[in-house]
C-alpha cells in the first residue's frame, strides 16, 4: 500500500468505517443487554436473576474474545482475512436478527451464539490489515491504531444513543402518565442488525478498490509484498520467539485491565440505573446512553494521543509504560465511584438516595485516558511483535485478553450486591494500580524481549 509517508493510505478509512458499523451492531446490543436481561416479561425483558444475568453477560463478552483466537488462525491457514471478514460480519447480522426475532431465552442463547461465531470471524483479521497497510518500522503505525480506534469509538458512542432511543422511547410502550410499560429492546437488536449489514455492504463494495488483494489469500500463500513472502519460507529466529512471548506476557496484565473496564457493562450500568440521578433538566436520561460516555471521550481525545505518541516527548515512552500508566488510571477512575457510593451513605439500597451524575462522568473520563494508553498501544505492538505468518493468530491471542476478562468481569458483577459496590470498586482500583506499577517496573526485560520494538 504505498503511499505517502505523511499520510495514510484511503485503506485506512476503508476499514474504519467498516469496523465503525460492526462496533455499531456490537455495543449497540451490549448497550440494552444487561437491561434486556433482567427487566420482566411485561417490561419487555426475559427475568432472569441479577446474577445469573451478570454470568451470562460475562461469558458472552468473554466468548466473543475467545472466538478471534480461531479465526485468526482459520484466516492465516486457510480463507484469507478478507473472507473471514464477511463470514463474520453475516454471521453477526443473522445473530441481531435472531434477537429481534425470537424474544425468548432459545432466541437469547441461538443469537448470542452467532454473534459470538461471527465475531471471531471478524475482529482478529480486520485489526490485522490495519497493521499490513504499513511496513515494520513504519512511524506512522502507532498514529493509524489511534485513528482506527476512533473508528471503534464512533461507532460505539452513536449505537447506544440510537438504539437506546428506539428501545426505551420510540419502541416503547407508555401509560397515559408517560412511565414506560414495556420497553422495546427486540427492535434495539434489529437496528443493530441493520447496522452491521451497512458495514458489510460498504467493505465488499470498496475492498478491492482500496485493498487490492491484501488479505485475499491465507497468509501462507498471500501475494503481499516480497517481504513478506520471504517471511513465510524460513523459520522463526530466537528473536522472534521473544518478540511473540511479549505478546503472551502483556496480555497476562491487560487480562485485569478489561475485567475492571467491562464493568461499565454490567455493575456500572446496574449501580447507574437504581442509584445515579440522571435526571438533568427534567429529562431522565436513559441507562443505556451511558454506554456512549466512553467513546465520546474517545473520539474527542483519540486525536491528540495521536499526535502525541509521535511527538519527540511521545517517542519518549515505551510500551510497557504506556501500557502500565493506563492500568494505572483505570484505578483511579474507580475511585471516583467510592465517592458515589459514600455520597449515598454506603451500601445504601434504598433507591430513592442517588449520587451525582459527576461521580460516573469522571469515572468514564478517566477510565478512557487509561484506555487511550494501553488498546490502541497493544493492538499496534502485537502487529509489530507477531510474525506476518502468525498475524492473524497473535490478534487472537491479544483478544484472548477480554476472553478472559470478561468472565472475570462477569462473576466479579455478580457478587456486587453480597459484597457492596465499595469493597468491589475499591477492591478492583487498588489490584489493577498494583499491576501498572508491576508492569513499568518490568520494562526492561520487556523492552530486551522486544529486541529494537517500542
Amino acid at each position: 500500500m504505498s503511499e505517502t509517508q505523511k499520510g495514510h493510505p484511503k485503506a485506512l478509512y476503508l476499514l474504519f468505517f467498516t469496523e465503525m458499523w460492526e462496533r455499531f451492531s456490537y455495543y449497540g446490543m451490549r448497550g440494552i443487554l444487561i437491561l434486556y436481561l433482567t427487566k420482566t416479561w411485561l417490561e419487555g425483558g426475559l427475568a432472569i436473576d441479577v446474577k445469573d444475568a451478570s454470568l451470562i453477560y460475562g461469558f458472552f463478552t468473554g466468548f466473543v474474545y475467545f472466538t478471534p483466537l480461531i479465526g485468526g488462525w482459520l484466516a492465516d491457514k486457510f480463507i484469507g482475512q478478507r473472507k473471514a471478514i464477511t463470514i463474520g460480519g453475516i454471521t453477526m447480522m443473522i445473530g441481531q436478527f435472531t434477537l429481534f426475532a425470537v424474544n425468548t431465552h432459545v432466541g437469547l442463547y441461538i443469537g448470542l451464539f452467532l454473534l459470538i461465531i461471527g465475531n471471531g470471524f471478524f475482529k482478529p483479521n480486520i485489526s490485522t490489515l490495519v497493521g499490513r497497510l504499513y511496513s515494520a518500522n513504519d512511524p506512522r503505525r502507532d498514529a493509524a491504531f489511534s485513528i482506527f480506534y476512533m473508528g471503534i469509538n464512533l461507532g460505539a458512542f452513536l449505537a447506544p444513543l440510537v438504539i437506546g432511543l428506539f428501545a426505551e422511547d420510540i419502541f416503547a410502550t407508555k401509560d397515559a402518565t408517560g412511565q414506560i410499560v414495556t420497553y422495546g429492546y427486540k427492535y434495539g437488536f434489529l437496528i443493530a442488525g441493520i447496522g452491521m449489514l451497512l458495514g458489510q455492504v460498504l467493505f465488499n463494495g470498496l475492498a478491492q478498490k482500496h485493498l487490492g488483494d491484501l488479505g485475499v489469500k491465507p497468509a501462507s500463500q498471500d501475494s503481499g509484498t516480497a517481504e513478506e513472502k520471504a517471511e513465510h519460507t524460513r523459520e522463526l529466529t530466537k528473536e522472534e520467539k521473544q518478540r511473540m512471548s511479549v505478546i503472551f506476557i502483556l496480555t497476562a496484565f491487560v487480562v485485569f485491565f478489561w475485567a475492571g473496564f467491562e464493568q461499565a457493562g454490567s455493575s456500572l450500568s446496574l449501580y447507574t440505573d437504581k442509584f445515579i440521578d440522571r435526571t438533568v433538566g427534567g429529562f431522565e436520561i436513559p441507562t443505556s446512553w451511558f454506554q456512549s460516555v466512553n467513546p465520546l471521550f474517545i473520539v474527542a481525545f483519540a486525536p491528540l494521543f495521536a499526535m502525541f505518541w509521535t511527538s519527540n516527548l511521545g517517542k519518549k515512552f515505551s510500551t510497557p509504560v504506556k501500557m502500565g500508566l493506563g492500568m494505572i488510571l483505570l484505578g483511579i477512575g474507580f475511585f471516583f465511584m467510592l465517592g458515589a457510593v459514600a455520597e449515598r451513605g454506603g451500601e445504601n439500597e434504598d433507591v430513592t438516595v442517588k449520587a451525582s451524575l459527576m461521580w460516573l462522568i469522571l469515572t468514564y473520563l478517566i477510565h478512557t485516558i487509561g484506555e487511550l494508553a494501553l488498546s490502541p498501544v497493544g493492538l499496534s505492538v502485537v502487529t509489530k511483535l507477531a510474525p506476518v505468518k502468525f498475524a492473524s493468530l497473535m490478534m487472537g491471542v491479544w483478544l484472548l485478553s477480554s476472553f478472559l476478562a470478561n468472565i472475570i468481569g462477569g462473576f466479579v458483577a455478580a457478587y456486587v450486591e453480597a459484597l457492596g459496590a465499595f469493597t468491589i470498586f475499591a477492591t478492583i482500583a487498588g489490584f489493577v494500580i498494583f499491576l501498572g506499577l508491576v508492569m513499568i517496573a518490568l520494562k526492561g526485560p520487556i523492552l530486551r524481549m522486544m529486541h529494537g520494538v517500542r
